[in-house]
């Protein structure tokens, strides 16, 4: 088979489309190629900005934060700090609050490891969704074995997603009962693209009950605020929201200092010692030990400033526009199948992720096809538990970001119907 990408289609609405001229040249990774980068799930194109911020941090007056007197050292630890304040602001939270990670999933391990070691006891019950990312799946799975090798035993009870791609909260709320003690949920899914705020359990559980969102997907894509979500611990991924790799942010409400251990006790890692061991000091270094990103978390600043200057109302009406696009598109295509998400809703919805199968080709096999039509996708189980829920495997995801524009999704949907055509 043999297979050609559509000429640009651009019309009055690529015209008309407000950020199609202006943010694609910010971009460099953009500017030397004609591919159509469709997989901003995965992680995020890196501004100018954002790469001079590395570069420079490598190049001039490199040095460690929090160590040294001397003007260098001093200079980047209040660099640090600033930008603990600016993301503090960006969520709705305290200083206090932003603990700085090597990303997501380690800081839901810090979750599991460092609150939820120290505080659940025999019985107790975590509620989760299978169909969740395997970084808000694992780390239960693996403090329920830690926690077994101590005499205790802890329940992982799992809840269903809906046909929207939401956690079904009927079931979720079902499930709750007096030994649970923490709710682990994805904020915006990352292959369904769905929102899930949990707002409808407010005043109906217990308060004691922790709540922890993954904002992996949300953070840099629509405005997040902590306090709204009422959450308890909320974990970030800067290099998902324009940011570097092996940066990322947990959120640990104030109320839950006093229930937390020392996470990596070591140096910077605000403990002591005593005759009687470790002595836990103030948040948040006393979950920060060792040496910090220090370049991530500074690019981590500048992205920050990127997003702040684009607003992210702005970004949440991009995305929903192109999703709204691409459904509209690829809906008529014969035996094409959406996975839970925005192509469910009765109204017009979406956050810039669509996932979909194709009957006569598998995923893998038509994410080669688009990529060598410049069409660069994700393919597979998506980093969900395979085990827990192979009805997931072997989808295409789709996901957006502002320096995507209208003429792209009508170019791509084009490929794909034309694709359909041959395979079916």
């Amino acid at each position: 088979m043999r297979f050609s990408a559509p000429a640009s289609t651009a019309g009055p609405d690529a015209a008309r489309d407000p950020v199609r001229p202006v943010v694609r040249h910010l971009f460099p990774a953009l500017g030397e190629t004609t591919d159509v980068y469709l997989d901003s799930a995965s992680t995020t194109q890196k501004p100018a900005a954002v790469i001079s911020t590395v570069h420079r941090y490598h190049s001039s007056r490199t040095a460690n934060a929090g160590r040294g007197t001397y003007p260098w050292a001093g200079s980047l630890t209040r660099e640090i700090e600033t930008v603990r304040e600016r993301m503090a602001a960006f969520i709705g939270a305290e200083p206090d609050e932003v603990v700085f990670t090597g990303g997501a999933t380690a800081g839901l391990n810090a979750v599991a490891l460092s609150w939820a070691l120290t505080n659940l006891r025999d019985g107790d019950e975590i509620l989760y969704s299978p169909r969740d990312h395997a970084s808000n799946v694992y780390p239960w799975q693996h403090l329920r074995r830690i926690l077994h090798g101590f005499g205790r035993t802890i329940r992982l009870t799992p809840y269903r997603v809906n046909a929207l791609g939401e956690a079904d909260f009927e079931d979720l709320f079902a499930r709750i009962t007096a030994r649970t003690r923490l709710v682990a949920v994805s904020h915006l899914h990352h292959v369904f693209g769905a929102l899930t705020t949990l707002e409808e359990l407010r005043g109906r559980i217990d308060p004691g009950i922790a709540l922890c969102f993954d904002c992996s997907q949300s953070g840099g894509h629509i405005p997040v605020r902590v306090q709204e979500l009422d959450a308890d611990f909320a974990v970030f991924s800067a290099h998902k929201m324009f940011g570097a790799p092996g940066t990322g942010v947990l959120y640990c409400r104030r109320r839950r200092h006093g229930e937390l251990a020392p996470f990596l006790p070591g140096g910077n890692s605000a403990v002591s010692l005593d005759d009687s061991g470790l002595l836990a000091g103030p948040m948040p270094q006393l979950l920060e030990g060792g040496t910090h990103n220090i370049p991530g978390i500074l690019a981590l600043g500048t992205a920050l400033q990127v997003l702040e200057e684009f607003g992210l109302d702005t970004i949440r009406s991009h995305n929903r526009a192109l999703t709204q696009r691409l459904i509209t598109g690829l809906r008529p295509i014969p035996g094409l199948e959406f996975l839970p998400g925005p192509a469910h809703a009765s109204c017009e919805t979406g956050y810039g992720i669509v996932s979909f199968t194709l009957a006569g080709i598998s995923a893998t096999d038509l994410g080669f096809v688009l990529s060598e039509l410049g069409f660069l996708v994700r393919t597979g189980a998506h980093c969900i538990p395979t085990d827990n829920s192979p009805a997931d495997e072997d989808s295409v995801r789709v996901s957006t970001h502002l320096y995507n524009t209208l003429d792209e999704i009508d170019r791509f949907t084009e490929c794909v119907a034309t694709i359909a055509e041959e395979v079916t």
